[in-house]
Formats: structure tokens, C-alpha cells, sequence
């Protein structure tokens, strides 16, 4: 499938203004894992004809992880370039596949001018499984998914990630902790990019024999922290030969079904 990107500047020029801004966010870009999902979000969008853009070169990191570290002026800097850029194509609707993105446009952008209806990648593939847009096979794998805390607690979803999982018809197996009561990867809150402390057991490593003890045979996320915490983890408990870690939409594009097959 067709993974390039066109950019919302293109789109406005040519007289097709997108419907959908896609918000590839700083992991999604620079990331060489989480670029990967990048590509599998892609090509579903391309699969499926939908009228969307990027901001390319000009998308610049939102300011979360600023503001979690607590340089606000920072964060306000970014936010409002981001917010005036924004403005200026006259974006309506964004969807980004980062929780970290996600909260701040959709929950810390209003305050500062920019209002826009913000979905996260997991409740956008959602819609499209209920309009009956993609089809599926069946995935032989066993997984687990773990709840992002700035999808889950911090948004209250929860349903959406299981429902693209449910729809691969696949053993879903939850977690001893999981949704409302689910343990944090352990790098949230601009942790991400603190080092761990001597003598604590890591956060992640405590979620990832969680995950082992589940039986699963994938630990599905839907967000880049989590995704390379969970990685992380799996290499320090030595168990890169029996689990994977994939986001929620590779599953979904390792198992669609082209256009051509239906």
C-alpha cells in the first residue's frame, strides 16, 4: 500500500482544501520505530481514499513535553506558533495517533485560540470499523492492550483502542490492571526523557511481567511512550523472542483487506 503524505499547503493550493489534518507529532517523525506506525496510519488513509493532509516541515512539536517539565514559556511559544499555523490554513479538524498531542491540542490549545475537533487515531479507526469502511482478517495473535494514562485517564477513552483490537477477532486478554485501574508505562509527564532511579524497580518493567504473566503473545499500545517503554521492557526481560509490541493500527494494516479483495 501507498504510504506518502501530501502536505496541507499542496492540498489548499491545488483548490482541495483536506477534510483531515493528520498531526504526525515529533515521535511519529523522528522516531524510527513509531515511524512505522506513521506509515501503517498512512496506508489505511491512502487505502481508503480519504481526503487528508500534513503539515510537514512546518509541524512543530506541541509543547508537552515543555510544559510537563515546567518551562511554561516554552510551551506557550510552541503552542502559539502552532496555533497561528493552524489558523492560517484554517484547520477544522485534526487526528494524531500521539495521547500526548492529542490532550494538549484538544484540552490546552482553547485557552490560547486554538479550537479544533481533535480525535485520536483510536477513536477515528473506530468510526471507520462502525461505517463498515475497513475490512479485516482474522489475527492468530494472542494480545494485551495497554491503556495509555493520556488517552485513558486523562480522556476517558478506553473502548475505542479494544474495538479496532476486537475487530481482528483475535483473544484480547487483559491485564491484571488495566483501563481505569491500568499502571503507567513510566513515561509520562516528561519522565520520557528523565533516567531512571538507582535502586527502584522501573515502572516499565513492572507493566511489562504484568503483560508476560497475561499469556499474551503481542502487547498492542497506542502511543509512542508507551510503545517504547513497553519495548524497553520486553528487551530487559529477555522476551523479544515471544512478545511483540505493536501499535493498535499495524495491527489493523497487517490484516486489512484491500479494496481489491472485496
Amino acid at each position: 500500500m501507498n504510504s506518502k503524505t501530501i502536505s496541507i499547503k499542496e492540498l489548499i493550493e491545488s483548490g482541495n482544501p483536506p477534510e483531515i489534518l493528520f498531526w504526525i507529532g515529533c515521535a511519529g517523525s523522528y522516531d524510527e520505530r513509531y515511524k512505522k506506525v506513521t506509515k501503517s496510519f498512512v496506508q489505511i488513509l491512502n487505502e481508503l481514499n480519504i481526503n487528508y493532509g500534513v503539515l510537514g516541515k512546518e509541524e512543530g512539536c506541541t509543547g508537552d513535553p515543555a510544559r510537563r517539565a515546567g518551562n511554561e514559556y516554552l510551551f506557550q511559544m510552541q503552542a502559539i506558533n502552532n496555533i497561528n499555523l493552524l489558523n492560517t490554513y484554517n484547520v477544522k479538524r485534526i487526528v494524531t495517533a500521539c495521547p500526548h498531542c492529542f490532550n494538549t491540542i484538544k484540552n490546552e490549545y482553547p485557552a490560547l485560540g486554538g479550537e479544533y475537533e481533535v480525535q485520536h487515531h483510536s477513536e477515528f479507526l473506530e468510526e471507520l470499523l462502525d461505517e463498515g469502511k475497513i475490512q479485516v482478517e482474522k489475527s492468530k495473535e494472542k494480545i494485551t492492550y495497554h491503556d495509555s494514562c493520556y488517552l485513558g485517564r486523562a480522556n476517558n477513552i478506553y473502548s475505542a483502542p479494544r474495538k479496532v483490537i476486537d475487530s481482528l477477532k483475535s483473544d484480547l486478554i487483559e491485564m491484571k490492571r488495566n483501563k481505569q485501574n491500568g499502571l503507567c508505562c513510566g513515561a509520562g509527564g516528561a519522565q520520557m526523557f528523565k533516567e531512571a532511579e538507582e535502586g527502584k524497580k522501573s515502572i516499565n518493567i513492572e507493566r511489562i511481567e504484568e503483560a508476560i504473566d497475561s499469556g499474551a503473545t503481542t502487547i498492542a499500545s497506542a502511543c509512542p511512550f508507551c510503545l517504547t517503554m513497553m519495548s524497553d521492557g520486553i528487551k530487559e526481560k529477555n522476551q523479544e523472542e515471544n512478545i511483540k509490541t505493536k501499535d493498535i493500527v499495524e495491527l489493523l494494516a497487517e490484516n486489512l483487506k484491500s479494496k481489491k479483495q472485496n
